[in-house]
Order: structure tokens, then sequence, then C-alpha cells
């Protein structure tokens, strides 16, 4: 029920009612010839009505949610409780440096520990969300090479199994995209790098591990090839969760790397925000890292701003990115510490070949059969498709139905009817078996009963949409009835 329909006219949440006139400051032009037709209810009913909204929810906290490349892992309370505080939330951005340095020591640190763990030489936390650090990325290799009068580098090298914010990055930085194949067994095609690589070419992005489930295992090649031919390394950071402490991706050769806080480091992921991006970035590029930067001074820590920093590439946003979010990762990082931080590696690891193995011993067939799994890997149901008529939404839709959130479901787009699954390093051994349990269930149905899938989901409050007009022709505006 609509929240509309809960309207009864009159109503009113009284205690909330704002009564300040402000029309007169307003332009005649702007105002309302009448008042706008808002449900009218009570508070409770208010509050009834959008805590039953919520329980309708899939979440994190109340489902398995194994979306590949997603990292929806739980995050634990105690990081935004202490993000929390008083004097965090009280902190007013003017404020002089002076007034904040127990909040600019943790900026700080946050800094130095993610220098640590990407092996890079420089971060600056300024990126509000990982498109922006991306972006920041790629800005920084145009301004690199632009500032050594290199100009005529005009194309960025990605990978076909790439997640589609690369090329959008790259052309909304200027450049032309050129696609590089991976191989059967789904490593970059290095014989494709090689013929593309040339004084055209700015850099290269890669995710490692890749889309595809799998770890580059001639990453230090392509960075040779790439680095000789005078481009530069982008590191997609979205699967940083599989390699946390145990290889960093400076070592691998990169130049820059964005990190999204909200799928490594304990901060909110989805809705729309609030997010974080921070980028990292090798010797070279360290000039032109956005700003404000924290930097130890003689009077002790304070913001580094453009007239320090002649060569940045400028500000992402207002002051200094989403600083409660860095804060929950801060507290993340502490929390953990070294060797927290690998265990989270070694359990993400763990959680995904022990669910890819189950599933292949289920009859699951496996997109790279002869690869280990990473944190995510890849389940292909063209088989299924093929012979039952379903496909990999219909086994997402029925999942529903079991209480857990279907995995990423067609991507990447280079394997038919796949699902990309990330059990993440905090889902118990009991919950990965249920899964299974449910995935043999529905296989068994799509054997015996097809049309079972088709309909599903069939416990939710919303059914089956039709996925083509849905698109074409959302309605997504209530209005009154005539």
């Amino acid at each position: 029920m609509l929240i509309f329909e809960r309207s009864r006219a009159g109503r009113r949440a009284g205690a909330h009612a704002i009564t300040t006139d402000a029309t007169g400051e307003l332009p005649a032009a702007m105002l309302r010839a009448s008042p706008p037709p808002l449900p009218e209810v009570s508070e409770l009913d208010a509050v009834r009505h959008y805590t039953r909204l919520s329980q309708k929810n899939f979440s994190i906290d109340t489902h398995f949610y194994p979306l590949g490349s997603c990292t929806m892992k739980y995050n634990p309370r105690v990081c935004n409780t202490l993000a929390m505080q008083p004097a965090f939330l009280g902190h007013h951005p003017h404020a002089p440096a002076e007034a904040g340095q127990g909040l600019l020591a943790c900026l700080f640190e946050l800094q130095e520990m993610l220098c640590d763990v990407t092996g890079m030489r420089a971060f600056s936390l300024a990126p509000m969300a990982g498109a922006q650090g991306e972006f920041a990325g790629v800005a920084m290799i145009r301004a690199y090479h632009e500032a050594r009068g290199d100009t005529v580098r005009r194309e960025i090298l990605v990978p076909d199994a790439a997640h589609g914010t690369n090329p959008a990055t790259a052309a909304m930085c200027g450049y032309t995209v050129r696609e590089i194949p991976t191989d059967r067994d789904g490593d970059v095609d290095l014989e494709a790098l090689r013929a593309a690589v040339g004084p055209q070419t700015a850099g290269i992005m890669l995710t490692n591990p890749s889309t595809l489930g799998v770890f580059e295992r001639k990453v230090a090649e392509m960075s040779r090839i790439v680095h000789e031919a005078g481009g530069l390394l982008y590191y997609d950071g979205a699967n940083l969760n599989a390699i946390l402490g145990r290889v960093r991706p400076g070592d691998m050769g990169f130049d820059v790397i964005h990190i999204n806080l909200h799928k490594t480091f304990s901060t909110p992921h989805g809705g729309g925000g609030p997010g974080a991006g921070p980028i990292g970035v090798s010797e070279r590029l360290a000039p032109f890292l956005p700003i404000p930067l924290v930097a130890q001074g003689e009077a002790g820590l304070r913001w580094v701003e453009a007239g320090e920093r002649p060569q940045t590439i400028g500000r992402m946003g207002a002051f200094a990115g989403n600083v409660g979010v860095l804060l929950r990762a801060w507290v993340y990082m502490r929390l953990l510490g070294r060797d927290g931080m690998q265990r989270v590696a070694d359990y993400a690891t763990l959680n995904a070949n022990y669910l890819m193995a189950r599933l292949r011993a289920a009859g699951f067939d496996l997109a790279y059969p002869h690869r280990r799994a990473t944190h995510e890997f890849i389940v292909t149901l063209k088989r299924q498709a093929k012979t039952h008529g379903v496909t990999a939404m219909d086994y997402a839709k029925r999942l529903l139905d079991f209480g857990m959130h279907a995995p990423t479901t067609y991507f990447p787009l280079l394997v038919p009817e796949c699902l990309l699954i990330e059990p993440t390093e905090t889902e118990s051994l009991e919950t990965l078996d249920a899964f299974v349990e449910a995935m043999v269930a529905i296989e068994q149905e799509a054997q015996a009963q097809p049309e079972q899938l088709k309909g599903a989901p069939y416990t939710l409050p919303v059914r089956r949409f039709d996925e083509v007009r849905a698109a074409r022709e959302p309605d997504l505006a209530w209005r009154p009835r005539a």
C-alpha cells in the first residue's frame, strides 16, 4: 500500500509541522497556486509505513547478498559508532587546522595506511566515490602526459572484461578507448596488447583480479609492455578484497589506483551514497594528486592546498571529501591491523573457492574450470538455457524466494548466462551451504518444472516485471485518481 492510500484529509503529525512562512522571500512566479498533494497521515502511520517498507528490502543485515565485484559484506557497527562521535560530527570544515588535530591525525594515518597496503607513494582522500576516484586517476594520467608535452597519447586501453565505468571514464577524460581481448583462460591476450600499444598509448585500465574472477598471471609482463611504450597503468581497486595483505598493486607496476572504501574498508554501500574513492599514485604522479591533502608541518598536521601543488588536477568537491566515510575506514583498518587485513583476503578467497567447489560438485558449469577462484567466480547456465529453456535471470528471481539476493547476472558480458558470485569473507560456512542447497533445489525445479522458475518470485510483494517495458516505460510517479 502506498502512503497516499493511507492519507485522510485533515490528519497531521502536528509536532513536526512547519509553520514558518517564507513565501515572501520567493519570486511570485515560483510560488504554487495550490498546496502540493502530499499525503496527510499521523506520525505513527508514517513511521509504521516506512518501517514496513524497510522490512521488505533485501539487505546485508537481513539476507545473504553475494553480488560479484560488489563486495556486499557485513561492516562492524563499531566503525559507524566511533565515526559518529560528537567531536567528529561537530567539527566544522572551515575550522582552522589547529582546532582539528585529532581529525587530521586520523586522516593522515589513513593516507599512510592506504599507501602501505597498496604499495603506492602517496594518497589523496578527496574523491567522494569510486567513480570519482576513477575519474581522478585518468585525469592525472592525462595531466602527466600533457606536462611532458606528450600530447599525441590520446588512447586508453581497456580489457573487454573491464567494469563499464572504465571506458566511460576514459571517454569523459577525452580519450579514445581501445578494447583488448582476453584469452580462453581469462587472462588479457598479451599478443593483442603488444599489437595495440604505441606512441598513442596513454595507459591501460586494469582490474586485478579481473571481473572474470581470476588473477592476471602475466601482470608483470603487461606492466613492462605498457611502460616501455610510454604508457601508465591504472588499477581499478574494486576487487582489492581478494589480495589485501597478500600482494600490492604498486609492486605489480601500477602507477595509479582508486579504492572503493565501501567495498574493502567498512563504509556504506549502495543506495546512492555516501561513498569514498581515495586515489593513490606512484612517485611520478604524486604532483598531480587532487587536493586537499593532509601533511605533517612544523606546528602539527595541516591541509595542503593548491598554492603548494601547482600541478594538481584540483578539487573533486567541497572541503575534504566524505570525512565520515573516511573515518569509518580508518576505524576498520585500526581494528584489523596488518594481520587482520591479510585474513580478509584469506577468508574471501577461501569462501569463494569452497563455494565454487561445492557448486561444481553439484553439477554446475564454471566459466573457467581450470582456474582458481579469487574472491569471486563465475557459473554459466548456458547449458540449462539450452536444455530446459531457463535463464540466469530465472535462477536469480527464484533465489529471492529462498531468502537470498541473487548474484550479479549477465556480467561480465563475455560469459553467456552467467552468475558472478562473491560470498565475501564475512559469511559463515552454514550460509554458504544454504546457498548451495538453494541452487541445487532450483536446478531440480529447472529440470522438472521449468515454468516454476519463469514465474518467480512468488513470496515477495512485487512479482516479476516485464523488464523491457519497465525500462522503456517506467511509471514512477503517483497520481491521484480522477
